[in-house]
C-alpha cells in the first residue's frame, strides 16, 4: 500500500522558509497508531491528514509525539494542496476538526486566509516556573486555552532571549508564545513547545488566535501584520473578528511523494 504525501512551506513565498508541513490526502481514516507513526517518521512540526466528507473535509494534525487540537500552518498547507494539486473547485474550503470545529480557508490569488476561533486569555502571575524558562523576564503573562503568552518590551528582546527547554517542557501547557511590538510590523513572536515535540516552531498559525486579540486590544487595530522570528521566519496578516480571527499567508510546494506502508 502506498500513501500520497506533500510537503509544503507555509506562511512564506519561497522554499526553505516559513513552516514546513506534511499533508496526506486520505480516502478513509487509517488507524490512529499509523497516523502517529507517519507523523513521527516525517519528523516535521505537524503532519496533516484529511478525508473528504460530502462538501467538507475532516482534518486532523499530528506532531511527532501527539495529536494536537489546532494547527494553523498545516491547515494552510492542506488548503494549498487541495486548491493547487488535488482538484478542489472554488475559492473556499470548509474543514471540520473533531477537536476545534469549523475551519475555513479562502483563496484570493496567492493569499490563503484561515478563519479560526479566537482564543480566550486571562492575565496570570509571573511565577518562578515561567521566569526560569527564559533568559529574559517578560513584563506580563497570560494563559490561553492551550498556551502561555509572555509579553516583552521590544522586538530585540524576543530575538535575543534564550529558552530553557527542559523547564518549558514541564509547564502545564501545549507551549509558550513570546511576543513584543514589532519594529516594521505590528507585532512579532516566537513559539516554544518542547512538551509537544517541537523545541521552537518556525511559524505557528494557531498561536495567532491568541496573539491577534491581544494585540488588537493593545494597538486598537482590527487588521495587523506580523512576523514569527524563527530562523526560517514567517509572515502573516491577521484580522480580529471578535469570536473569530482571520490569519493570512502564502504557501509554496517543496516536495511530493509516496509513503510505502507495506
Amino acid at each position: 500500500m502506498t500513501q500520497k504525501i506533500y510537503q509544503v512551506d507555509a506562511f512564506t513565498d519561497k522554499v526553505f522558509s516559513g513552516n514546513p508541513a506534511a499533508v496526506c490526502p486520505l480516502d478513509h481514516w487509517l488507524e490512529d497508531e499509523l497516523l502517529q507513526k507517519i507523523a513521527k517518521e516525517n519528523n516535521l512540526a505537524e503532519t496533516a491528514f484529511y478525508v473528504k466528507d460530502q462538501d467538507q473535509y475532516q482534518l486532523r494534525w499530528f506532531t511527532p509525539k501527539v495529536e494536537v487540537d489546532l494547527c494553523g500552518h498545516a491547515t494552510l498547507a492542506s488548503a494549498f494542496v487541495l486548491f493547487n494539486h488535488e482538484g478542489h473547485k472554488g475559492d473556499i474550503i470548509h474543514f471540520h476538526s473533531p477537536r476545534s470545529g469549523r475551519l475555513t480557508v479562502v483563496k484570493q490569488s496567492q493569499l490563503l486566509t484561515l478563519n479560526f476561533p479566537t482564543d480566550t486569555i486571562e492575565e496570570i502571575a509571573l511565577t518562578s516556573e515561567i521566569l526560569d524558562g527564559f533568559s529574559l523576564a517578560p513584563i506580563s503573562a497570560y494563559k490561553g486555552k492551550t498556551d502561555y503568552l509572555l509579553v516583552y518590551n521590544s522586538e530585540s528582546d524576543v530575538v535575543s532571549l534564550k529558552p530553557n527547554l527542559e523547564v518549558i517542557a514541564a509547564l502545564p501547557v501545549r507551549g509558550v508564545i513570546v511576543t513584543a511590538m514589532g519594529e516594521h510590523v505590528d507585532f512579532v513572536s516566537r513559539f516554544f513547545a518542547p512538551q509537544s515535540g517541537i523545541d521552537e516552531d518556525p511559524v505557528t498559525g494557531s498561536a495567532h488566535t491568541t496573539l491577534t486579540p491581544y494585540w488588537s486590544n493593545v494597538l486598537d487595530k482590527k487588521d495587523m501584520t506580523a512576523i514569527q522570528l524563527s530562523d526560517r521566519k514567517g509572515y502573516l496578516k491577521c484580522t480580529y473578528l471578535k469570536d473569530r480571527v482571520e490569519i493570512s499567508g502564502q504557501c509554496v510546494l517543496y516536495m511530493t511523494g509516496n509513503i510505502n506502508l507495506n
